[in-house]
């Protein structure tokens, strides 16, 4: 029988770490949960995980103190180590990467799924390269439509979802898209909110004021960032806002990944 891969969770906050440890349990890993970095930093000696989840602000030790402990010693600094940071200012961030972790997550912004979908890119093993194939074998099934009228960003869009392993369609202005979503229903929608003729808004609330489609995940990727447009677009039906300067387009795979994964389709 196949070894479980071991999580070690190290986060104060209880209803997110209860969150975060039933979410790795149902997923089949070895989950263990500490509440401050000298308690986690013990237990990454003791439990020796395959990958540690890591909270900054914390009591006794916080997360930058336990993170110089991994990346003095030559044996824990193997052990991937993604953050869950409070601010993700890029100063935070900045500095966590520089003492060796991988990767992280904002509390404000992340799913549990947006966690799961970070640590397949990093945790190793038979686990990780079945879930990996279960993944690719579940994206074949899986039709995303890119609505964005700059030709370029669609371009690097619907290819990399492709490369992804996803169904990709494009459409170049909000009334193609919304004709596509009615002749094609689509898995996941990204959508662009300024377009000519029809705008994003107006195709995001034919789609959730339509039963046909109102269960169709829609996330917005845009250059708009406001806090009006984000509460309009939430207001509609978005399950998603993603602002473009803010994020590369591997993050907002995640993000899909992890939204597919919420509405039980990966």
């Amino acid at each position: 029988m196949q070894q479980k891969k071991k999580v070690l969770l190290i986060e104060d906050e209880k209803i997110l770490g209860e969150i975060l440890l039933t979410k790795l349990s149902s997923q089949g890993y070895d989950a263990k949960w500490e509440l401050d970095g000298e308690a986690g930093l013990e237990s990454i000696r003791k439990f020796k995980p395959d990958m540690i989840l890591l909270d900054i602000v914390m009591p006794k030790k916080n997360g930058y103190e336990v993170l110089e402990e991994i990346h003095k010693d030559e044996e824990l600094k193997k052990i991937p180590v993604i953050v869950i940071s409070n601010s993700g200012q890029p100063v935070e961030i900045e500095r966590i990467l520089a003492l060796g972790a991988k990767d992280y997550v904002v509390k404000a912004q992340f799913s549990p799924e947006e966690v799961l979908a970070k640590m397949h890119r990093y945790i190793s093993g038979d686990t990780a390269e079945e879930a990996s194939a279960s993944l690719a074998s579940a994206r074949k099934k899986i039709a995303i439509l890119v609505i964005e009228d700059d030709a370029f960003l669609s371009s690097l869009a619907t290819t990399r979802l492709s490369a992804e392993g996803y169904q990709v369609s494009s459409a170049s202005d909000g009334e193609q898209g919304w004709k596509a979503v009615q002749e094609h229903p689509p898995d996941l929608v990204l959508l662009d909110l300024i377009m000519p003729g029809m705008t994003g808004f107006e195709v995001l609330k034919n789609i959730k004021s339509d039963e046909k489609f109102k269960n169709i995940p829609v996330v917005i990727f845009s250059n708009l960032g406001q806090e009006q447009e984000v509460a309009e677009a939430r207001e509609l039906g978005a399950d998603d806002f993603l602002v473009k300067s803010n994020f590369t387009l591997r993050e907002v795979m995640e993000k899909i990944d992890a939204l597919l994964a919420k509405h039980g389709k990966l």
